[in-house]
């Protein structure tokens, strides 16, 4: 090959690269666009009930799949146990956040609202094994007042008796309160323990995962510090 050819093929390399290069944050920008439609998809997806003769089906085959008898004393009610339990563990499928969150108290304040300590029990999407632990929710209640505190701990469930994965659930809790309740800032803090960890693969029992997601006023470091203060110190008091 030439030189001059060779000088063209280099310039002509660098000049993709360059191009590429120009396009990386484009491409991670619409990445970032397509994970957050995905999130608003996902938080007023509209999903259809258990179809418990579909449940009772594939729990016969996976029972067969693992070389049980399904037709054994022990397990032959069992397709229609799971059949059923199904439609409790998973009814926040069904459930439309915005109902819980639409009524609202004509209180004056602008203060922090932390309900700390909210049980949950859920199903992790990867291997359909239970997570549970406890939520931390705080938020700056919007113009339109303040909402019963027991919609907090309604909204966790609602979320939580989903299969999904821990980051997941706390985020759209988080979202949801911005979005429905026009809450000005809000902090979710889950910790849990997985099954999925504690019975396969690593098994190390006891392990606890924390996630936590940020919105609005209470981005603000001291505002945030604020409310892992009482998160952290209401802690301490209930284990003294």
């Amino acid at each position: 090959m030439s030189s001059s050819a060779m000088s063209s093929s280099c310039a002509e390399e660098n000049a993709s690269a360059l191009r590429l290069k120009a396009g990386e944050p484009q491409a991670a920008e619409a990445a970032q666009l397509g994970d957050a439609q995905a999130a608003e998809d996902s938080l007023e997806r509209q999903y259809p009930p258990v179809d418990k003769a579909k449940v009772r089906q594939a729990v016969r085959l996976y029972l067969e799949a693992i070389g049980d008898d399904p037709d054994r004393p022990g397990l032959r009610e069992t397709p229609d146990r799971i059949a059923r339990a199904s439609t409790e563990l998973f009814e926040g499928l069904t459930t439309d956040p915005r109902e819980i969150l639409e009524k609202r108290f004509p209180v004056n304040s602008e203060e922090m609202v932390l309900v700390r300590d909210i049980e949950f029990y859920s199903v992790c999407e990867h291997h359909l094994l239970p997570f549970f632990g406890v939520a931390h929710v705080g938020y700056f209640p919007g113009k339109e007042g303040v909402l019963g505190l027991s919609k907090l701990a309604r909204l966790v469930d609602v979320y939580a008796r989903r299969p999904q994965v821990q980051e997941q659930m706390t985020a759209q809790i988080a979202d949801a309160l911005m979005k429905y309740a026009d809450a000005r800032g809000v902090i979710v803090v889950t910790e849990a323990e997985h099954m999925c960890m504690a019975m396969r693969g690593v098994r190390k029992a006891n392990a606890r995962t924390i996630t936590s997601a940020i919105r609005g006023r209470m981005v603000n470091p001291t505002t945030r510090a604020e409310a892992m203060s009482l998160i952290l110190n209401s802690a301490r008091l209930s284990n003294n």
